[in-house]
């Protein structure tokens, strides 16, 4: 037990099986499926959180039958050609005392054509909440069918070396949809009154357990989500969940947030506050008696965690960014180092991020994250040679850079030309509600002194600067710089705004350097739809300024889409007051106004701004590059002095360059 975290590292039972701690690694799509099997990838991603010592795993949901696939990386419905290549993940797994579950699903209304290539299936024949389609009512042979793959799947899966399986009814899928009365219209055996709606789950449940036997642990997951009037409230899911318990259907049950009518919720990203479902499982857990229950939802650290525990909220906790972030949290934890475990920032750009494009997922802050079976996971090989690495410009491909060199045994030198490391991401980390980028800042701070990286702050080399280093590997980190040209995607013919040199032009890194000279009236150009515009919008409305967020795209945040943050960010900037401009460009800035462009009618006008602030790509920092290049000197150049992108790319390439020294 750990002598810091001794609530978290109890055991538990559950069923047949005991829990070494009460960490699991919840369901979720890693969308890593090669042609339907899973593969090396796969099997690198989850051994590593079961050597980081997960106590259970639950891997993610296989589709039970055609109409129930969802994703392009789902494995393969009701093929036993799955279970050699899953035996070998159980396998790898349950040497490290890992407790093994799978998830099966099946989303009824809310499928998706477009990868199944069957209609969805439903109680009702309701519409989909995933896109424009309608869904097929169910008849009885259906909801037979469907049971019978529900059974078969878990037949699959014990025979694939799985301890259990968990049942998903969470974000209005299937089995919620039965047990809704807004979504089970139906006035057969399975619909109407509560009993009835509640056969389906019952007769399912019933049939696996016949199949599957006594020493095979089942879950069911569900979620919460308080904002939306058709989802199912906690009055109402507590009730189903002890009709369930009083026939000994089920084991545990996780209770998840969000759902397929309000998509925000499911992952939420850092705009919304830490242990959302916490709430609910409490609740839940001090309606039942014996069923297990599981809290998830933005349990981000150690800390929490723990206090889960420790207050009789939940019996287990589901920490799964935070696991992909760090697959070794709970070994550090149990070990009593908090401080090593590199926190989740939840800024979802890697994980839902990637997989809402239908890739395979990954991390912004681990790179690692899917490229175990490459990598070798989070503990990196000793370098053959050491070497003297000088690494130039401390932003976070030059942190992860000297990180990384440092653990694989490199005598490492980071000189920033400022006088602190983070460059324009700790500007990030000062944007509001952003604070999770500062913490990863001061990890890697730590973690640079305990590897004894000599970290030189205020030191600006050039190539005169290098040649007395005698560094045996020089590596470029210089970053970008503000684009003030005022380039504009919506009128890419025009390589500068009109008036762009003139009075009251501003970049955001200099609003959140705290150099910008504002005007209370604020027009701020977001040409990229990512966090720089709205961030330093709502850093700015917080200040009083009546800010205009002007874009040639449809909506604001048009890149924040794909982490769910963009439809809270909005929200909230418009509760701050913030006045919108989409679908539009500026033509002229006259240093106190503007000339504005409806790009869907071409109609202009000019309207009085005190300042303007731009949020345009940035240019790369190729000065010492260069300079090297022409004088022949051997370097590597990583991050935005390569290319000028986001945060995830110069980490991964700050540390696939230190593994390859």
């Amino acid at each position: 037990m750990s002598p810091a975290f001794p609530h978290l590292f109890q055991p538990l039972t559950l069923r047949h099986k005991t829990l070494k701690n009460r960490i699991v690694f919840g369901a979720h799509t890693a969308n890593m499926s090669e042609d339907g099997w899973p593969g090396d990838r796969h099997l690198g991603y989850y051994r590593e959180r079961a050597r980081g010592g997960a106590a259970m795993i639950v891997v993610e949901p296989v589709p039970v039958n055609a109409q129930a696939v969802l994703t392009r990386g789902n494995f393969r419905w009701g093929d036993d050609g799955v279970i050699p290549h899953f035996r070998r993940i159980t396998d790898a797994c349950h040497e490290h005392g890992t407790v093994m579950i799978q998830q099966m699903y099946h989303v009824g209304a809310h499928g998706d054509w477009d990868n199944s290539f069957e209609a969805s299936h439903s109680p009702s024949g309701a519409p989909s909440m995933h896109d424009t389609d309608g869904s097929h009512r169910m008849t009885i042979r259906d909801i037979e069918t469907t049971i019978e793959a529900f059974a078969a799947a878990a037949v699959r899966a014990k025979a694939s070396g799985y301890d259990g399986v968990e049942l998903m009814a969470a974000y209005n899928a299937i089995l919620e949809q039965f047990w809704s009365p807004l979504a089970n219209r139906r006035d057969d055996a399975f619909g109407g009154t509560f009993e009835k709606r509640m056969k389906f789950s019952g007769d399912l449940l019933s049939a696996m357990r016949r199949r599957v036997g006594e020493d095979f642990i089942v879950g069911m997951a569900i979620s919460l989500d308080p904002g939306s009037p058709a989802a199912l409230t906690i009055e109402q899911q507590i009730e189903i969940a002890q009709w369930h318990e009083a026939r000994s259907f089920y084991d545990y049950i996780t209770l998840g947030t969000g759902s397929y009518f309000d998509f925000t919720k499911i992952i939420p990203p850092f705009v919304y506050e830490d242990k959302m479902g916490v709430p609910f499982a409490e609740a839940m857990k001090a309606a039942l008696k014996t069923v297990r229950v599981q809290a998830e939802s933005h349990i981000r650290t150690p800390e929490n965690a723990d206090y889960v525990i420790a207050s009789g909220q939940a019996d287990t906790v589901s920490i799964v960014r935070g696991q992909i972030a760090d697959p070794h949290l709970a070994n550090k934890a149990k070990a009593g180092r908090p401080e090593d475990v590199r926190g989740c920032i939840s800024c979802n750009q890697m994980c839902w991020g990637r997989r809402s494009r239908d890739y395979w997922i990954s991390c912004l802050i681990n790179p690692s994250a899917g490229r175990e079976f490459a990598w070798g996971g989070d503990t990196f090989t000793p370098a053959e040679k050491r070497k003297v690495v000088l690494v130039i410009g401390g932003g976070p491909a030059g942190m992860e850079a000297a990180r990384v060199a440092a653990e694989r045994g490199h005598r490492v030198i980071l000189a920033e030309a400022t006088g602190q490391l983070g460059g324009q991401f700790r500007l990030a980390g000062l944007q509001p509600r952003r604070a999770q980028i500062t913490d990863l800042i001061n990890w890697y701070e730590g973690q640079l002194t305990k590897l004894q990286v000599e970290v030189r702050l205020n030191t600006y080399l050039d190539r005169s600067d290098i040649a007395l280093i005698e560094a045996d590997e020089i590596v470029l980190a210089t970053g970008s710089q503000p684009s003030m040209s005022g380039w504009q995607r919506g009128i890419p013919e025009r390589d500068r705004l009109p008036g762009i040199d003139g009075a009251n032009v501003w970049s955001v890194e200099d609003v959140m350097r705290r150099e910008a000279r504002l005007g209370k009236r604020v027009l701020l150009l977001d040409d990229a739809g990512n966090w720089r515009g709205p961030g330093t919008a709502w850093h700015l409305a917080e200040k009083e300024h009546a800010v205009t967020l002007l874009t040639a795209d449809a909506y604001v945040g048009r890149d924040l889409a794909r982490t769910a943050a963009d439809f809270p960010m909005r929200a909230r900037l418009k509760k701050l007051g913030v006045t919108f401009m989409t679908d539009s460009v500026i033509l002229e800035w006259h240093g106190h106004a503007a000339t504005i462009r409806d790009l869907s009618t071409d109609d202009e006008e000019k309207l009085p701004f005190d300042s303007l602030v731009l949020a345009t790509t940035n240019t790369a920092d190729t000065g010492l590059l260069e300079d090297l290049q022409a004088k022949g000197v051997a370097h590597h150049a990583i991050g935005d002095c390569l290319a000028p992108r986001q945060a995830a790319a110069a980490i991964f390439e700050g540390r696939r360059l230190a593994l390859s020294l």
